[in-house]
């Protein structure tokens, strides 16, 4: 059993802490087991929640026993950080240890020291204090989380969904962690970055929300779709597409589309039997060698090695 050890500390923001625990639990594995054991691990027996006070039932040193650590964000990120805390991180990742952070807990896992020299998120508003305080991290603050292999940042608690079910599908596949993001009445995986969030310009409420185009996107990704084609479907100019989707999605339509194109064809080859050939015409890219230059652009490997990689049972061919 994958052991998921949350920690929980005093000031702990409380949908931070709920978000990894809700997910992690709801993972069902093919034939209805459990997916992960989710434990509590509290610096101290009770914890300052704000709001209530949280009793925990077990302690640091479960973290050294854990696959899968994770350190919510807290209310504030100026108070020290417990060297308990710090030395328990840092043994459990020399160990082997996946380390995760959700929100502000990115000051948590970067006073470990453990994030120097590489790529890292927190909430948009705390980049650039993050940046400040720590100049030998690479802070993105563009994205909705960074997997950087052993350790993992997410910017703000929503997105923080998406980066525990991206750790789903990376341990058991596009398939247990669909199921779980249903469970979570969320989308396997967004488009766009922190930026659809920082641009403060809402939609006009007279039908300019893109949920309707994205749905009408997303049945015809195996088209030939040019920005022509997708702005004459939405009856508006191809400028005022460009913008509503830089307002709305934080990337452009081809951008958003591609992203959609490859999501599924990662589903294909983890799910099913089918060629490379055949998956790229079945998604929208117009030759193989097209399908395999944008999928190793956005996954880091080839279709072929994906499959090895994430295939999470044997599937017919069709």
């Amino acid at each position: 059993m994958h052991v998921v050890a949350i920690v929980a500390l005093d000031e702990v923001v409380p949908f931070d802490l709920s978000v990894p625990t809700g997910v992690f639990q709801s993972v069902r594995l093919p034939g209805g087991r459990a997916g992960y054991e989710v434990r509590v691990c509290g610096v101290t027996p009770e914890v300052n929640a704000g709001a209530f006070t949280l009793r925990t039932r077990w302690g640091l040193e479960e973290l050294a026993r854990a696959d899968t650590i994770i350190l919510p964000g807290t209310s504030d990120v100026n108070a020290p950080v417990p060297e308990e805390l710090l030395r328990a991180v840092r043994a459990a990742a020399a160990s082997g240890t996946r380390v995760a952070s959700i929100c502000s807990g990115a000051f948590l896992l970067a006073a470990t020291g453990l994030l120097d020299g590489r790529r890292a998120t927190t909430h948009w508003l705390a980049t650039d204090e993050l940046a400040r305080r720590h100049p030998e991290i690479h802070v993105d603050p563009d994205v909705l989380y960074v997997d950087e292999g052993q350790f993992l940042t997410s910017a703000g608690a929503a997105a923080g969904l998406d980066l525990c079910l991206h750790m789903v599908r990376l341990d058991h596949g596009a398939a247990v962690a669909a199921d779980a993001a249903r469970r979570s009445v969320m989308p396997l995986e967004r488009d766009g970055g922190q930026s659809q969030f920082i641009l403060h310009a809402p939609p006009a409420p007279d039908g300019s929300s893109l949920e309707p185009l994205l749905r009408w996107l997303d049945e015809n990704l195996h088209e030939p779709l040019t920005l022509e084609d997708i702005a004459r479907h939405a009856a508006m100019s191809v400028r005022t597409l460009n913008r509503r989707f830089r307002e709305q999605m934080g990337t452009t339509p081809l951008q958003w589309i591609l992203r959609a194109r490859v999501r599924r064809a990662q589903f294909l080859l983890e799910t099913t039997g089918h060629s490379v050939e055949a998956i790229a015409e079945r998604v929208g890219f117009g030759s193989a060698t097209a399908f395999r230059e944008h999928f190793q652009r956005f996954v880091t490997t080839s279709p072929q090695a994906y499959r090895r990689a994430f295939r999470s049972a044997p599937a017919a061919s069709h």
